[in-house]
């Protein structure tokens, strides 16, 4: 095991250099001479070594220094030594940095690690995606070059990072930024798409306004006989009248009520066990029968119905999204129409299918007539009594059995609202017996 370098190790290679010179200048004279060429022997080994160790630090790039004798020797392997350990730090250091980057990809937001003047030294996968920036073609670039939003430059101007800022993209993204010094002079920018939770916000407020205005109709209404029954007191056709008013009003506000109550029940749901068998003709005779009643011979209405034809589901969600959709058929459509309900199975599934030869709906609607509230045309829809939620209970119950609402529709020749439930929720015969 070799020693550090001591100075008793270089006065006992002084002293083997100059003992030959010593003797020889005993026997022959001229001692200093010896002595003299002793000594310059030795610097001259030294500066050999010295020639040699530059060479390793500034021309050679192997990670061995060149070997060495005598005192060098112990100066040599110090440096291989420190060599080895620093080559060992530097690959735990790396195997953390990707430790780091991994980790960082991982994440669900964007990335982004700058100066405080804004130069990018990294960012993640994700802040390219959402952000837009190309790594490593932007390393060195300013963010404030690449990001032109007038708010956001003054957000990294007035270095006020205790609260976050939310900015629209030129895409229409909603993203939160967030800004956190982690070091001196760098900043660590956290951002995030918001865009689905300000919608859900949106939405939330949107559906209270729906919620609202709905209810302030019949509830003025109401409120407007009643103030006229306290100042006066109300006979014969008049009161009827009024009465009858009143009681429409409040069948209204009972069935938006009822709805909201079924649609809040369908969407807080679990993923529910498509266990219980559904008798889907005996439901659909009975559906007829009360559509038929609603219909009172306004519109024409046939069940093409494949008798034994069951399926496992939720029968509550299920009668909900067939009788919304019959119901609104005979609500929406004009007198004479005819209506056709089939339920027939198909080679991958069985489908359920509302046909009317009806005005048909104009092709902007179609993508929001499952919207909560959305109606085609208001001043009918609240004739009928509509709430604009049906096609609402319609798209949760549906999502709950794996299927979809599929809406068609031309205008002037009529519309055809239709879902196909999948092939596994079939009640075969073995089932059955």
């Amino acid at each position: 095991m070799l020693e550090r370098l001591s100075w008793k190790r270089l006065a006992l290679e002084l002293l083997i250099c100059c003992l030959p010179a010593v003797i020889l200048g005993l026997f022959y004279g001229y001692l200093p001479w010896f002595l003299l060429a002793a000594v310059t022997l030795l610097l001259g080994w030294h500066f050999r070594n010295l020639l040699r160790l530059s060479w390793w630090l500034w021309v050679d790039r192997s990670m061995t220094p060149p070997p060495g004798k005598g005192s060098w020797e112990p100066l040599l392997y110090g440096l291989y030594q420190m060599q080895f350990r620093n080559k060992k730090r530097r690959k735990e250091l790396g195997s953390l940095i990707k430790r780091f980057r991994s980790g960082a990809e991982s994440l669900p937001d964007a990335l982004v690690m700058t100066t405080e003047e804004g130069t990018i030294f990294w960012c993640n996968g994700l802040a390219q995606q959402l952000l837009g920036l190309r790594w490593p073609d932007d390393n060195g670039q300013n963010i404030l070059n690449l990001l032109r939003y007038p708010e956001f430059t003054r957000y990294l101007a007035e270095k006020n990072f205790t609260r976050p800022l939310t900015l629209v993209l030129n895409n229409g993204r909603h993203i939160e930024f967030r800004v956190v010094p982690y070091a001196e002079g760098q900043w660590l920018m956290v951002a995030r798409d918001v865009t689905q939770m300000h919608q859900l916000e949106g939405a939330r407020r949107h559906f209270f306004a729906n919620v609202s205005h709905e209810l302030r109709t019949p509830l003025t209404v109401l409120q407007g006989y009643l103030e006229m029954m306290q100042d006066q007191s109300l006979e014969g056709p008049l009161r009827d009248k009024a009465l009858s008013t009143m009681r429409e009003q409040t069948s209204r506000m009972e069935g938006l009520v009822k709805q909201l109550l079924t649609l809040s029940r369908i969407e807080a749901a679990p993923a529910i066990a498509l266990n219980e068998k559904i008798d889907v003709p005996l439901m659909l005779r009975i559906v007829e029968r009360e559509a038929q009643t609603l219909s009172n011979g306004k519109q024409t209405l046939s069940f093409e119905i494949e008798p034994d034809l069951k399926v496992y589901g939720n029968e509550e969600q299920l009668r909900s999204a067939i009788s919304n959709l019959v119901y609104n058929a005979i609500n929406h459509t004009p007198a004479g129409t005819h209506i056709t309900v089939t339920w027939h199975r198909l080679a991958h599934g069985v489908v359920f299918s509302v046909k009317d030869n009806g005005p048909g709906i104009t092709a902007e609607h179609l993508p929001r007539l499952t919207e909560r509230f959305y109606r085609v045309d208001k001043a009918r829809s609240r004739q009928t009594g509509g709430s604009g939620l049906g096609l609402a209970i319609v798209k949760h119950a549906l999502g709950h059995h794996d299927s979809r609402l599929d809406i068609e529709s031309i205008l002037g020749k009529g519309s055809t609202f239709s879902f196909v439930l999948p092939e596994r929720l079939i009640v075969t015969d073995t089932a059955t017996t």
